[in-house]
């Protein structure tokens, strides 16, 4: 998978991360994959829903250590 730009919102508590995350994939152009990192467990719902009302597709999630990280194509 080609990453287009990462997100570092490691540190950032709700709602910040996605906050973030809108900004950053306003950057992209359709098609584009914006892969965040954060430590924000409460994104574990928040991101998979926010791609979902904004047309855009969570490809992946994981998490390694404490940080969560997701792989989001703009939709």
């Amino acid at each position: 998978m080609m990453i287009n730009k990462v997100l570092d919102a490691k540190g950032l508590a709700c709602p910040m991360p996605i906050v973030k995350t809108k900004m950053a994939i306003n950057e992209l152009e359709v098609g584009q994959v914006l892969e965040i990192h954060t430590t924000d467990k409460g994104a574990k719902s928040d991101f998979p829903a926010w791609a979902k009302s904004g047309g855009h597709e969570l490809l992946k999630h994981e998490e390694e250590s404490d940080v969560l990280k997701f792989w989001i194509r703009k939709g």
